[in-house]
């Protein structure tokens, strides 16, 4: 299995298709506007100029990462002999179920369908498809090219060769694979949720202001960042959606989002790629800096 592709050229389908493209496989990047595609490898050269700079690769390598990686807007040209997909496109049901049943109809027989959702069912996707043991999640956390924790999700007809198959590749990106359940939110997200949730509860309720209730949890709690700030960088959108998510899943109002939250999306507030959140990200050179501390 040397040639894979992505769906999705965001913030996650590149860093995962960067990854895959640095460990030598061959990469079919593959997302509906042109316009991403060339976004997503501007992003890519630019990440592998960070490590370049830090001296983690060498010229040879960026050369060879970005070789690596075709686009496409064609997601039928683009699957046709690839052993697996991951797909990362947005974390919405409906889209993903839609993508689920042209990727069966186009891929060959024995080709792996993985999603990078962090969410949504894996039984649910894999129902879509007439080869539900060949579906399974492939949770990547962002920045890709520096977490190492790849959280594999079975679904309920997921077998135990795909799981393999996939625990073993994500070994060979240098990744640490670890086995999880399908429940609502798998455990990263059903832990962490929860956790950003009651962080802007207690901002709504007065208990704390933004910053102090960041500090509070990196000073006391050892958190490399504060939830607040985690919530900006992942996406306010995201979050809520996880949330809904997990809510629906459970019908347990412990996982109900935040009205602040839910208002804030509204408004548009999305975090770092809208330019505000809970903090103010409205000069593109102090966005790039925050993000870039985490890549």
């Amino acid at each position: 299995m040397k040639q894979i592709a992505v769906i999705g050229a965001g913030t996650m389908g590149n860093g995962i298709a960067h990854v895959f493209a640095q460990n030598g496989f061959l990469v079919n990047l593959i997302d509906i506007a042109e316009d991403s595609l060339d976004k997503g490898m501007a992003t890519i050269s630019r990440n592998l100029d960070r490590m370049l700079q830090k001296e983690k690769i060498n010229v040879a390598d960026k050369s060879n990462t970005l070789k690596n990686i075709q686009t496409f807007t064609d997601l039928v040209r683009g699957v046709q002999e690839v052993g697996l997909v991951v797909e990362a496109a947005t974390e919405n049901r409906t889209l993903k179920l839609d993508i689920f049943k042209q990727l069966d109809a186009s891929c060959q027989e024995n080709c792996i369908l993985a999603t990078n959702t962090s969410s949504i069912s894996i039984t649910q996707i894999a129902a879509a498809t007439q080869r539900p043991d060949k579906v399974i999640g492939m949770h990547f956390m962002n920045p890709v090219p520096m977490m190492r924790l790849v959280e594999i999700i079975r679904g309920y007809s997921t077998s135990d060769a795909t799981t393999q198959t996939v625990m073993q590749l994500s070994k060979t990106l240098g990744k640490t694979p670890t086995e999880v359940n399908d429940y609502p939110g798998f455990v990263a997200n059903r832990i962490l949720m929860p956790m950003i949730n009651e962080a802007i509860e207690t901002l709504y309720t007065g208990v704390g202001g933004v910053s102090e209730i960041d500090t509070v949890m990196k000073l006391g709690m050892a958190h490399p960042m504060g939830p607040l700030q985690l919530a900006d960088f992942i996406g306010l959108d995201v979050c809520l959606s996880i949330l809904n998510v997990m809510h629906e899943g459970f019908k347990n109002p412990k996982y109900a989002p935040c009205p602040l939250l839910a208002n804030m999306v509204s408004a548009g507030k999305l975090g770092v790629k809208s330019g505000e959140g809970f903090y103010d990200y409205s000069e593109s050179r102090k966005a790039e800096k925050v993000a870039a501390r985490f890549r």
